[in-house]
């Protein structure tokens, strides 16, 4: 049964929500302001599917992806950039308030730059026809595409790599999953979903690989084939990725976050990196510092060691350890000038509160979850530290995915 209903604004998750007697109802690619007509999806509550826009919005514009809608990857194409950009810096501004944090908001820094370095591809066969692409909005469903205009150049040929490999492992009941990320020496492969592969099949896809020229093709982190090492540039170090391994999106906002933590450290001569992966912030911030670096991802961990090994660089001691289970303790971070934290989405909350129970000058807070990091603001607010900016960073342009950067000084 169809309804018409007005959208009242567009909400955290970027669908426009409709304000009814019933409750709240979640509509997606809608704006506030537009009088439409929907059909509740059965199955999932609050949410509607869009049938028509009845009067659309006046920043409404068309999107520029042929697959928009279709597609979960992106939620908002359909936004006039400048009400998009303000309604992005607005969900931090929220978040922080709905957290009793008064804390003035910079203006959202763009950081897409040439576009995403970084995909995961699904492929799936069903009743012999081969799907591969993105996952539909709120479906295991797979949308097959053949571009993508998110990406960076430098993934050029992933998907037809994908779909390839993906004819050549025949995925049937569940999905396989293609993690592509593009490097220095060409496009790192990562293949999961597959199974154990006989010889015959390690060789066709070891033919597909140089066929492409792939850099290198694992399987569930295991090796395939590598016609090169796929490194990445971080500040004056190349670093050879472990397979699979974490990345920011773009390129763009690496360097766009590595240079806000930078210039919030300061003059600090020993600086703990907690989370740090593969070493964005450590490789970077050692051109001037010390560095103790930890995180539970051993293999980021080694290639972040075998990383430091450039001339000009202070000393970084990595160390495997799980800031989860066991945070680093207030005593051991007292030789510290500044520590910065930059965890998944679920945060940092044990860290934050050894962080809150030290006396180190700077905390620099690195975030993806705006609640989460709010969260661990209060800790760190309530344990005497002062938080004097917040920075938020689009890398996930078309998305409601957001990043910070904040500041904290102890209070005297």
């Amino acid at each position: 049964m169809t309804k018409h209903l007005t959208i009242d604004h567009v909400g955290h998750r970027g669908d426009g929500v409709a304000q009814t007697d019933g409750g709240n109802v979640y509509v997606p690619y809608t704006l506030g302001g537009e009088a439409v007509e929907i059909e509740p999806l059965a199955g999932h509550g609050d949410r509607a599917r869009l049938l028509r826009i009845e009067t659309a919005s006046p920043d409404r514009i068309a999107p520029f992806c042929t697959h928009f809608g279709a597609c979960g990857g992106c939620a908002i194409q359909h936004w006039r950039p400048e009400a998009y950009r303000a309604w992005k810096r607005q969900i931090v501004i929220d978040t922080l308030a709905q957290a009793r944090i008064d804390c003035a908001v910079d203006e959202l820094i763009d950081a897409h730059g040439a576009g995403r370095r970084r995909i995961t591809l699904h492929a799936r066969s069903d009743d012999g026809k081969l799907r591969v692409g993105f996952a539909a909005p709120n479906s295991h469903a797979i949308v097959p595409i053949d571009a993508c205009p998110v990406l960076d150049p430098a993934l050029h040929g992933a998907i037809d790599a994908a779909r390839e490999l993906a004819e050549a492992l025949k995925p049937a009941n569940k999905p396989l999953d293609i993690q592509v990320t593009a490097t220095c020496n060409g496009l790192d492969v990562d293949v999961r979903g597959s199974g154990q592969l006989p010889a015959a099949l390690v060789a066709t896809l070891s033919r597909i690989a140089e066929a492409h020229r792939l850099a290198r093709l694992t399987r569930h982190g295991e090796l395939v084939l590598m016609r090169a090492p796929p490194v990445i540039e971080i500040g004056a170090s190349r670093l050879v990725l472990p397979p699979g391994s974490f990345l920011q999106a773009t390129v763009a906002g690496e360097e766009t976050l590595a240079a806000r933590v930078a210039a919030h450290c300061g003059k600090a001569r020993h600086i703990a990196d907690l989370f740090c992966g593969v070493g964005p912030f450590a490789l970077r911030l050692a051109a001037r510092a010390r560095i103790a670096a930890f995180d539970n991802d051993a293999a980021a961990v080694a290639a972040l060691q075998k990383a430091t090994a450039v001339p000009g660089l202070k000393p970084i001691k990595a160390e495997i350890r799980d800031l989860f289970r066991r945070p680093l303790m207030a005593q051991e971070l007292r030789d510290l000038d500044a520590a910065v934290f930059d965890p998944p989405r679920k945060g940092a909350e044990a860290q934050s509160k050894q962080l809150a129970a030290s006396r180190i000058p700077v905390v620099v807070a690195v975030s993806c979850n705006t609640a989460t990091f709010a969260r661990d603001a209060r800790i760190l607010i309530d344990g005497g530290y002062n938080l004097e900016t917040v920075t938020p960073v689009d890398q996930f342009r078309h998305s409601p995915h957001i990043e910070l950067v904040a500041k904290f000084s102890r209070r005297r």
